[in-house]
C-alpha cells in the first residue's frame, strides 16, 4: 500500500465515522430544538399576558392612592370600579375576534395591533394631570382596558390552539404567573419607583414595557399550528347556544364554586390586616409583594402537577388545599393565634392555594371550547367566575361585617368542603361519561 492510498483509506475512515456522528447527531440536535422551542413558547406566552397585567395592576393600586391623597372624594375614587368594566364585557366582542382569525398570522395581527393601542394609551396618560384631566384620564384607562381585553381575548384562544390537551397545563401556568407577576411588578415594585420619578416617567416606562414584552411574539413561529376560527361561521346566537350544550351546566358549576373557599379570604384579608393595626406598607408588602410571589410558585408548579397527575387528581389535591387554608385562617382568627409569621404562613398557604387553583380552571375552561369559538367560549367561562367572584366578595364583606372574621373563615370552610365533595361527584361524573 502505497502512501496516496493509506491517506485515501484514513480519508474514507474518517468520513465513514463523520456519517455515523452526523445520522446520530441530529437526533441529539432535533430534541435539543424541541426542547429550546418549547421554553421559547412559554416564554412568548408570560410575555403576553404580563404585559396586560402590569399596567392593570398599577392603576388599579396607584390611582385610590394618588386620588386621596389629592383631596379626591370617595364618590370620584369610586368611579375607578368602572375602569374593569371593558374586562367583564368583553365576551361581546369575542365573536368578532374569533370571525377574523384564522392562523398564526391573524393572530398575531390581532394581539400586535391591541397591544400598540394600549401602549399609546398609557402614554396618552402619562402626559395628562391626574388633578386638571382626572375625567378624560379614567376614560383612556377604560378604552386601554378595552384593548388589552382585546388582546387577552386573541391570547387565550391562542393559548388554547398552541398547546394540546396534555401540554395546555403548562400554557395556564403562564398564563397564571404572567397575572400574579403583573401584581407583584404592578402593585408592588412600580409603586416604590412611582416614588422616584413620578406620574409621567413611570407611564412612560411601561408604555415601552408593553411593547417589549412583544418581541418574543415577533419570532414566534409554529409550523404546526391549526385554526378553524374565522373558517365557521360565528356571531352573537353563539354566546348563547354556549349555555345550551351537554354538560355545561356542571362544567360552569365547577367553575364559580372551586374558588369560593378562597375568595372571600382574599377579599376581606387587607381590612382585616388593617384591624390588626398592621401598616399599610406592611400590608403591602404581605398581601402586593408576598402574596403575588406565593401565586406565582403555585402557579408554575400546578402546570406540572396537572400534566403528570391528571385533571382529576389535581382538583382533588387542590380543593383540599383550599379546605386546609379555610381552617388555617378560622384556626388563627378563634384562637388569637395572629403573631405575624402565623399570618405569613397563611398568606402563603392562601396565594399559594390560588395559583394552583387558578391554572387548574383555565385548563379545565379550554377543555370545554367549540372548534372555531376558542376565544368567545373561553372568555364566557371566565367572565362567569369574575361574576360570581365578584358576588363571594361583596358578600364575605356583609358576613364579616355582621359576625365577625371567624365566622367568614368557617363558612369559607363550607364553602371549600362542599368544593371537595362537587369535585369527587364531577370527576366521577367525567370519567363515566
Amino acid at each position: 500500500m502505497n502512501l496516496s492510498t493509506l491517506i485515501s483509506s484514513v480519508n474514507r475512515g474518517r468520513g465513514n465515522k463523520q456519517e455515523i456522528v452526523n445520522e446520530e447527531n441530529p437526533l441529539a440536535t432535533t430534541s435539543e430544538r424541541d426542547d429550546s422551542g418549547h421554553k421559547f413558547k412559554l416564554l412568548t406566552f408570560f410575555s403576553l399576558y404580563i404585559a396586560q397585567s402590569v399596567p392593570m395592576s398599577l392603576f388599579s393600586t396607584l390611582l385610590p392612592v394618588l386620588m386621596r391623597e389629592d383631596n379626591f372624594s370617595l364618590t370620584s375614587i369610586g368611579l375607578l370600579q368602572c375602569i374593569k368594566l371593558p374586562w367583564i364585557i368583553k365576551f361581546l366582542w369575542a365573536p368578532l375576534v374569533d370571525r377574523n382569525t384564522s392562523n398564526l398570522k391573524t393572530y398575531k395581527k390581532w394581539i400586535f395591533c391591541s397591544e400598540a393601542v394600549y401602549a399609546f394609551l398609557i402614554l396618552a396618560i402619562a402626559l395628562l394631570n391626574l388633578k386638571t384631566d382626572f375625567l378624560l384620564i379614567l376614560v383612556l384607562i377604560v378604552l386601554s382596558f378595552v384593548a388589552s381585553g382585546t388582546q387577552d381575548i386573541a391570547t387565550d384562544a391562542l393559548t388554547t390552539l398552541s398547546f394540546n390537551r396534555k401540554e395546555r397545563s403548562r400554557g395556564n401556568s403562564m398564563q397564571s404567573m404572567g397575572s400574579f407577576a403583573g401584581s407583584l411588578v404592578g402593585g408592588g415594585l412600580l409603586l416604590v419607583l412611582y416614588k422616584y420619578i413620578g406620574w409621567t416617567s413611570t407611564l412612560l416606562g411601561l408604555s415601552v414595557f408593553v411593547l417589549i414584552m412583544l418581541i418574543p411574539l415577533y419570532q414566534y413561529k409554529d409550523k404546526s399550528f391549526t385554526s378553524h376560527s374565522g373558517r365557521v361561521p360565528i356571531g352573537m346566537k353563539d354566546l348563547l347556544s354556549f349555555f345550551r350544550q351537554r354538560r355545561i351546566g356542571s362544567q360552569l358549576t365547577f367553575l364559580i364554586l372551586f374558588n369560593s373557599g378562597l375568595i372571600g379570604t382574599l377579599a376581606m384579608l387587607k381590612p382585616w390586616l388593617v384591624d390588626l393595626h398592621y401598616p399599610m406598607a406592611h400590608i403591602g408588602l404581605m398581601f402586593s409583594v408576598f402574596g403575588s410571589l406565593c401565586g406565582c410558585i403555585g402557579s408554575y408548579f400546578s402546570g406540572n402537577i396537572i400534566r403528570r397527575w391528571g385533571r382529576g387528581k389535581a382538583a382533588t389535591l387542590y380543593a383540599i388545599c383550599i379546605l386546609f387554608t379555610g381552617l388555617y385562617f378560622a384556626g388563627l382568627s378563634h384562637f388569637g393565634l395572629l403573631s405575624t409569621i402565623n399570618l405569613y404562613i397563611g398568606i402563603f398557604f392562601l396565594w399559594g392555594s390560588y395559583g394552583l387553583a387558578t391554572v387548574l380552571i383555565y385548563t379545565i375552561a379550554m377543555d370545554y371550547v367549540r372548534v372555531g369559538r376558542e376565544g368567545t367560549d373561553f372568555t364566557l367561562q371566565i367572565v362567569a367566575l369574575h361574576l360570581s367572584s365578584m358576588l363571594v366578595a361583596v358578600g364575605s364583606g356583609k358576613l364579616a361585617d355582621h359576625l365577625g372574621y371567624t365566622t367568614l373563615f368557617v363558612v369559607e370552610s363550607l364553602f371549600a368542603l362542599g368544593s371537595l365533595l362537587y369535585v369527587w361527584f364531577y370527576f366521577k361524573k367525567m370519567h363515566r361519561a
